[in-house]
């Protein structure tokens, strides 16, 4: 190009003008042959781009280990390295202890024998890339960032990513760093790390069996499970440790769950999470299943002074599982307590008294975890507990009218019965009195199976005869998320009791005990204080009978006149 541009200026007539003219060609063509000769256009042939795929992180550091010379090797998707050279002294002196302590000849030092004993079968495992990284990440050497799913433009040669520590976030994690041979065509590598998962559940008395809602009698047992799912191929942790963190609605009592917290670990990310036993009486067991360590011993609960909060903390998983290579294959931990409802719970399902769970996990296999924080979270899980109010009202079956004075016997399905106080006793003896609005309040219960038994009826009233059962029903409990329950109350009653109400929103469940009047009443002769029917009939029958009187005496005293 040049010499063409030589010749033509030879063969023009030169003027001032055409001076001119060519003192500009010659400042644009230098210009431009300075710009074709850039060191950013030479870079550019010595460079390779890179993507990081998946959704596991968002941020990552590279760190070049060996510069080179990469192209694509012909008739495959494979590259050829030449040329290679440490990336930087600080790299070579941070890597090569490393790679001697694991087998590298420990005379040899040169970038070309390092990468043609890493890429060597078997050399470059997980273990080993870990160790580089933690190495590196030591040293102090600058890394260049990276994002998830943009591709960027490195250096020819042998890099190692992992996650940026300090940008994971909620619902990230840290993955096994990442060797990658960056020149020629394009490369893509994907993270192989998951994040841990946690789920919440309940123990619902009525079928034994761990849902997300469940209906419960105050103060009664009430168990909760939080589950966490370790997922497989987290091999580049030395220890793993998880946090449960645990908040609970003001319907929740607190006091038993540290002494009664039991935490377990079984290996292998599937097999659900049935650690322990769950009978129907409402109680949970604390013998592992087959399959499961309990690891309490090994785990703190700290409850906070709200007593609303608390968090369960494992020790390390890996050696409760014996080692990294049952760890491998994932893991599952299950954390059981009892929670039972309090006097301040939520009737009904309009609230309900919601249980909220959230995972704290390491947030990358470098992160410190003696502390907080080096740990990331899981979005929270929920479950939920029902309450329902039971009314019993005392009424004359000839007016409806509250009574008062009745002593009832009432029996729950576990055979406790309701004491004056509203608590349940094993107390043969025990019974309730119904005042002059004629309620007896059951106050919060389950669902089950109720038995009425009359001892004493009030004043001028039949008591009824045996047991009366009252059966109330909780249906869709069952379900997969607290958000889609929508429980459907049912009761039904053996005469002479009566439902009057039923509202699963709030919870509300009315009954009516009716009681007949006695014989002797219902004669007028021991009229039932209060009841205005049966004094109005026995003044009639009073009337009557004094009318009857009076004919008689003036049919007499008239037959006397007329003789």
């Amino acid at each position: 190009m040049l010499v063409v541009i030589a010749i033509w200026i030879e063969v023009v007539a030169v003027s001032k003008l055409h001076r001119r003219l060519l003192t500009v060609m010659m400042v644009a063509m230098t210009a431009i042959l300075a710009f074709a000769a850039s060191p950013e256009m030479a870079r550019a042939a010595d460079a390779g781009a890179i993507t990081i795929g998946g959704n596991v992180a968002t941020q990552y550091d590279a760190y070049q280990l060996f510069s080179a010379t990469v192209t694509d090797k012909a008739g495959s998707d494979q590259k050829v390295a030449t040329d290679l050279a440490w990336a930087n002294d600080a790299v070579c002196q941070a890597v090569l202890p490393v790679l001697h302590d694991a087998g590298f000849d420990s005379t040899v030092s040169t970038a070309q024998a390092a990468a043609e004993w890493m890429n060597a079968d078997g050399h470059m495992t997980t273990a080993l890339a870990t160790k580089l990284a933690r190495a590196i990440c030591k040293s102090g050497v600058s890394s260049v960032s990276l994002t998830a799913g943009t591709e960027a433009e490195l250096p020819c040669g042998y890099w190692l990513i992992v996650a940026d520590d300090d940008a994971i976030a909620q619902g990230e994690a840290g993955t096994s760093p990442i060797m990658a041979l960056v020149g020629g065509s394009a490369v893509t590598v994907k993270p192989k790390a998951a994040t841990p998962k946690v789920s919440k559940h309940v123990l619902e008395d009525g079928t034994a069996a761990w849902q997300k809602a469940a209906d419960a009698t105050v103060a009664d047992d009430l168990y909760w499970r939080l589950s966490a799912t370790v997922p497989v191929g987290l091999t580049a942790y030395d220890a793993y440790t998880v946090q449960f963190v645990d908040t609970m609605s003001a319907g929740l009592d607190s006091s038993k769950v540290a002494a009664s917290m039991r935490v377990y670990v079984a290996a292998g990310a599937d097999g659900g999470f049935d650690a322990v036993q769950a009978g129907k009486d409402g109680r949970a067991g604390t013998d592992p299943a087959k399959g499961w360590t309990d690891i309490t011993a090994q785990c703190a609960t700290k409850v906070a002074a709200d007593g609303k909060t608390f968090t369960v903390r494992t020790g390390d998983l890996i050696a409760a599982l014996g080692g990294a290579d049952a760890f491998t294959a994932g893991a599952r931990v299950v954390a059981v307590y009892n929670a039972p409802l309090n006097s301040a719970c939520s009737h009904g399902i309009a609230k309900g008294n919601p249980n909220e769970v959230y995972l704290r996990y390491p947030r990358s296999p470098f992160a410190d975890q003696s502390g907080d924080a080096g740990f990331t979270r899981t979005s929270s899980d929920d479950a939920t507990a029902y309450t329902w109010g039971l009314s019993l009202i005392k009424r004359s079956s000839v007016s409806d009218k509250p009574l008062s004075g009745a002593k009832l016997r009432i029996i729950d399905d576990r055979g406790r019965i309701l004491t004056a106080d509203g608590a349940w006793s094993t107390n043969a003896d025990a019974c309730v009195t119904t005042g002059e609005d004629g309620h007896v309040k059951l106050s919060v219960i389950d669902a089950g199976v109720y038995t009425v038994e009359e001892v004493t009826a009030p004043k001028g009233y039949t008591a009824f005869e045996g047991k009366r059962t009252v059966t109330v029903t909780a249906e869709g409990l069952d379900v997969k998320q607290v958000a889609a329950a929508k429980p459907k109350v049912t009761v039904s009653a053996e005469s002479p009791l009566r439902v009057d109400a039923a509202d699963a929103g709030t919870g509300s469940i009315e009954l009516s005990v009716l009681n007949t009047p006695s014989k002797e009443a219902s004669r007028g002769f021991i009229p039932s204080t209060g009841d205005r029917t049966l004094v109005l009939v026995a003044v009639l029958a009073a009337i009557g009978a004094a009318a009857i009187v009076v004919a008689l005496v003036i049919k007499r005293g008239g037959g006397r006149r007329e003789k």
